[in-house]
């Protein structure tokens, strides 16, 4: 039976749509990460929340797409300091399994006030992208994956040269690298720690927007965030460059086994990846190596 290169471009391109996103929100997994040490396994539900935000100021408000998408970003950026100051600040010095459950308490509770405002019903994002039907070659792509892809290489590339250019993505960069070093340079730790989350909800509420056009809205959204916490430890909990290429490969991985063994194998491929990936590589691809001395 002759292979169908067809099929194998249109499911390829589908699983490079995915896996931009996944990239995306493993950026802001790893900049919490980075910079304050916190594993946020509510990072769907912040990407959620931010979907749901925008639609709200859209259909609610009656605001136009554009403007219901910047104020929600910014919303979603407000909310994630509050949050860091009210509830991850105060866990400073405490054992990480305790702030790991303060995010996953925090999980429960922004699903359950999605479903207090907006009911647990599926809504329908407002329309931000072209309808219109995508060839590439012969190969179909669907026009909200296709835009949606590029929209997410736009995002993680300005994210990007902010934090290469701009003072506040320095700090974070060096606060990163030595917690120490930073306080000895005059660097406010504590407020870095809360522009993270400010940053980390904005990009979440971004990716939330694209994967609502597409996939529409729910409470579920947030099971988008296992397969982002996946990604982001195959591909190192503290790198970005792994967030990327482990966002990028886990997607087309994911779309071939849907699309060649169904779609019931898909995440049982995904996790079967990260258990080999750390069998060989405890800390990730591009993770850092921790040496503890006893």
């Amino acid at each position: 039976m002759d292979f169908d290169w067809l099929f194998f471009v249109e499911i390829s391109l589908a699983g490079l749509g995915t896996g931009g996103l996944y990239a995306l929100t493993g950026l802001a997994f790893v900049i919490i990460f980075k910079s304050t040490g916190v594993v946020n396994l509510a990072i769907g539900e912040m990407l959620m929340v931010g979907a749901y935000l925008v639609f709200g100021l859209a259909t609610g408000l009656g605001l136009p797409v554009w403007l219901a998408i910047l104020i929600g970003v910014i919303g979603s950026g407000l909310a994630g300091g509050i949050i860091e100051r009210l509830a991850i600040r105060p866990m400073l010095g405490e054992s990480h399994i305790s702030t790991f459950m303060i995010t996953v308490g925090l999980a429960a509770v922004l699903v359950g006030a999605v479903e207090l405002i907006w009911t647990a019903d599926q809504k329908r994002m407002p329309a931000i992208m072209p309808d219109k039907a995508i060839f590439i070659g012969e190969a179909f792509v669907s026009s909200k994956v296709f835009y949606g892809f590029f929209v997410t290489l736009i995002l993680i590339t300005i994210v990007l040269l902010v934090f290469r250019f701009w003072r506040g993505g320095v700090a974070l960069r060096a606060t990163a690298f030595d917690q120490g070093a930073a306080y000895s340079m005059g660097i406010n730790v504590p407020r870095v720690f809360s522009l993270s989350w400010v940053v980390g909800s904005m990009i979440a509420a971004m990716a939330g927007v694209i994967v609502g056009a597409i996939g529409g809205l729910s409470p579920s959204m947030g099971i988008f965030g296992l397969s982002v916490l996946v990604v982001v430890i195959a591909g190192g909990l503290d790198s970005v460059l792994g967030a990327l290429v482990a966002g990028m490969a886990i997607g087309l991985i994911e779309s071939w086994a849907s699309g060649y063994l169904g779609g019931e194998y898909k995440i049982v491929v995904t996790f079967l990846i990260l258990i080999i990936v750390l069998m060989v590589k405890p800390y990730g691809l591009f993770g850092t190596r921790q040496i503890e001395r006893l």
